[in-house]
């Protein structure tokens, strides 16, 4: 059984009265949203699915935390905002200048992602709730039962309590009304009215139940919304999942202090970019966000990448050849019969769907092999297609055209291959007389079978290396299309002959390789 219908059928199990499933996930606006980030939602989005092919009603709610104090300039950021570090997202300015607030224009970065793999969850952006008063009640709350949280917290800390700390311990941030900063002490909470006092001089005493600038600490703020949504589900990275991580403590919080029951918890694991190892983060330059990702990979694909691997499983996010070996896994999987397929990457399929049709396109790899030996040109890669027996539409052809070419000269130029302005002597002076006998042979065939369909072509190809023995006949048959390719493109390795033939022609293939 697929994880994602695993946690559905759990959750129906554990809450057969109720009548709608509210599943969350949430982030922090810090920076561009990561890859990694990514997966927080996508967890959420699988369960979501599979509760509703269940036949259940679901609520998504995605909740942007973007009231949380800005505590570090990302590297994409001028070094200028280093000066709002204490402010909430939600009030600083946007650093490019195109959207209202530093917050904003993260979020609406990332829900435009989301947008294109079908993800529209239900928006909730936390500086407006907090602002619009509707959690001051849990506040006032929380602030009455102050020293019991300071207890719970204590007990997953291997410090010893203080009876002085436990007295002056305040689980909130409070932004000061001159500079809008956190930098603010708390000096008495008496008869539902706070006084505090701030770096920058400014002291006030507000009433709590009608204050505007008072935010619960994380780990008292994510069970108070847990209560206040009714959430049944949520998942959380691997940190948060530890024994004394923010869902262990926070489910004690809920309970104790809030008196509900704390959602289902999936843990996650991180993702990496290959080849560096290192946990994804939007205040560092470790990142690739789901929009470069889109770039690149269609969304099904991306989605499948997700959905195949258990939540709690890492995987790394390679972006050089695993490009065309998670291509062609998907492609392979897309197109099999569904009966053959393993039911967990049926299932991973079908959650990664994002229409009842499977997306009509060539094979990504074919395009990579043929688009710039044809100038990058669209029109030829269908015209070499079509040649090859497979007809596509100049839409359907370009649209697999423009993420490979942006694969190519970003991720992986030395995979753009030119065809030789002249022939290679010397590379073929260096060939035995054997070699240069299949050289021949393999001209032979295509000035006398070029007509002949691609797979009967090939028959024949493969038989110029003709030897009794199957194993070296194999390895005679790669020696003999390196050569052809260190020929023809100045490379060990290139595109099915068959592509290779079409896309530089058969005159031009002969010239290069006939000394």
């Amino acid at each position: 059984m697929h994880w994602a219908y695993r946690i559905a059928e759990e959750l129906i199990r554990k809450n057969p009265d109720r009548e709608t499933f509210v599943c969350a996930s949430g982030i922090s606006p810090s920076g561009s949203v990561h890859i990694g980030n990514f997966r927080e939602v996508v967890t959420t989005y699988f369960v979501v699915r599979a509760l509703q092919k269940l036949g259940k009603k679901t609520r998504f709610i995605f909740s942007w935390d973007d009231f949380d104090r800005f505590r570090k300039v990302p590297k994409n950021v001028d070094a200028y905002f280093e000066k709002y570090i204490g402010m909430p997202y939600s009030e600083i300015p946007c650093p490019f200048g195109c959207h209202n607030s530093y917050a904003e224009h993260f979020e609406k970065e990332f829900e435009q992602s989301l947008g294109q793999f079908g993800i529209v969850p239900e928006f909730i952006y936390q500086s407006e709730e907090y602002q619009s008063r509707r959690y001051n009640a849990q506040i006032v709350h929380t602030l009455h039962n102050r020293k019991q949280i300071y207890d719970i917290l204590t007990a997953f800390k291997t410090g010893e309590p203080s009876v002085e700390e436990r007295e002056s311990f305040y689980p909130i941030n409070v932004y000061c009304e001159i500079c809008r900063k956190d930098t603010v002490y708390v000096k008495d909470f008496q008869n539902e009215t706070l006084k505090y006092t701030c770096s920058c001089g400014h002291s006030n005493s507000i009433e709590v139940s009608a204050a505007t600038n008072i935010k619960l600490n994380w780990k008292v703020d994510w069970p108070m919304r847990w209560m206040t949504e009714n959430v049944v589900f949520e998942p959380g990275g691997r940190d948060h999942s530890s024994a004394t991580g923010s869902y262990r403590v926070s489910k004690e919080i809920v309970s104790d202090i809030f008196n509900h029951h704390a959602p289902e918890y999936e843990p996650y694991d991180f993702i990496s970019i290959k080849g560096t190892g290192a946990k994804m983060s939007s205040s560092s330059g470790n990142n690739i966000t789901p929009g470069e990702l889109l770039k690149i990979y269609t969304p099904e694909v991306i989605l499948f990448m997700f959905a195949k691997y258990q939540p709690n499983s890492s995987f790394h996010i390679g972006l050089d050849e695993d490009v065309i070996r998670n291509y062609t896994e998907y492609e392979r999987y897309s197109h099999a019969e569904v009966g053959l397929l393993k039911e967990e990457i049926g299932a991973a399929l079908e959650l990664s769907s994002m229409t009842s049709v499977t997306r009509r396109a060539p094979r990504f790899s074919h395009v990579a092999s043929i688009l710039p030996l044809v100038n990058f040109e669209a029109s030829l890669v269908r015209d070499v297609l079509r040649r090859t027996g497979e007809e596509y539409t100049l839409e359907e052809v370009k649209e697999v055209c423009v993420r490979a070419e942006y694969w190519l000269r970003n991720w992986c130029p030395e995979r753009v291959l030119h065809v030789n302005e002249e022939k290679n002597s010397e590379y073929f002076g260096s060939l035995t007389d054997t070699e240069k006998g299949w050289l021949e042979g393999f001209v032979n065939v295509l000035q006398d079978e070029a007509g002949l369909p691609d797979d009967e072509l090939m028959r024949k190809i493969y038989d110029v290396c003709h030897v009794d023995d199957q194993k070296m006949k194999k390895n005679n048959q790669k020696r003999l299309f390196s050569i052809i390719y260190q020929l023809v493109l100045n490379s060990s390795s290139g595109p099915r002959i068959p592509l290779l033939l079409h896309s530089v022609g058969k005159e031009r293939l002969i010239a290069l390789l006939r000394q």
